[in-house]
């Protein structure tokens, strides 16, 4: 029996596999131009249904990645651009990852400070409360892509930052060492333009639109356990939104 393509982890089906599939397009297993293996037999070598194989295959077509060619097949079209959809909840560093770019961290700096009011609010934290502030610039392939400001209530990470907080995730760190797994993030995003501070750490001009989101994640119980402010340069990354349509429209309101 030949081993499977791919090893499957605790995320949801959906989006491991796409994940997956992104990753073997990168990986040059499927090589841009080239025609992906029947259904069956895809499916079968993913450990996956036909159906969710061909609903995968759908959104990464909508995406641009592949593309149905009626009577042939599905082909590879191109490397996918940095992309974050705001549908799906993942780190930065598993991101660049899947589309096969090398993912990095500068530090820039962690912090133990009070709470500000806004973020009590937004942690559901009593007044006074304090947290740990982590602040990070992410690089794809070397190039600054965000700077991230993680901040993380004292009830989630008591005491000293021991072992070291992971450089590359935040999300991974949580789980693997305080038994803290998101389960979702409400996000919120609008343009800004970008002071001096961010314009030396992102290496872009000074008044430049920079895409800020702001996102709170979630644990299984509903109890807010991460704060985090993300610059993103919209040269290098493009935030899409799937949206679905209102199904039939009655014929008395069209």
């Amino acid at each position: 029996m030949r081993a499977p393509l791919v090893r499957r982890d605790r995320r949801p089906l959906p989006v491991a596999l796409e994940d997956d599939l992104l990753a073997l397009v990168q990986s040059g297993r499927f090589a841009v131009g080239s025609q992906l293996p029947a259904e069956p037999e895809l499916a079968k070598a993913l450990g996956v249904s036909r159906p969710t194989l061909r609903e995968t295959i759908r959104v990464l077509e909508r995406e641009g990645t592949l593309t149905r060619r009626r009577g042939r097949g599905t082909f590879v079209t191109s490397r996918p651009r940095l992309r974050n959809t705001l549908d799906r909840n993942f780190g930065v560093t598993q991101l660049l990852a899947t589309l096969g770019l090398n993912p990095g961290t500068r530090w820039v700096g962690i912090r133990h400070r009070p709470a500000s009011t806004q973020e009590c609010e937004r942690l559901r934290l009593l007044p006074g409360a304090r947290l740990w502030a982590v602040e990070r610039v992410r690089t794809a392939d070397g190039r600054p892509v965000i700077f991230s400001l993680d901040l993380v209530p004292d009830a989630i990470l008591p005491g000293p930052l021991v072992p070291p907080l992971d450089p590359s995730s935040i999300y991974e760190y949580l789980e693997r060492h305080r038994g803290v797994v998101i389960h979702h993030g409400v996000a919120r995003i609008k343009p800004i333009l970008a002071e001096p501070r961010l314009a030396r750490l992102l290496k872009v001009r000074r008044g430049s639109p920079l895409l800020f989101l702001e996102q709170v994640d979630f644990a299984e119980d509903d109890r807010p356990v991460l704060l985090s402010y993300e610059y993103h340069d919209p040269s290098v990354f493009e935030i899409t939104v799937y949206r679905t349509g209102p199904g039939p429209v009655s014929p008395a309101v069209r």
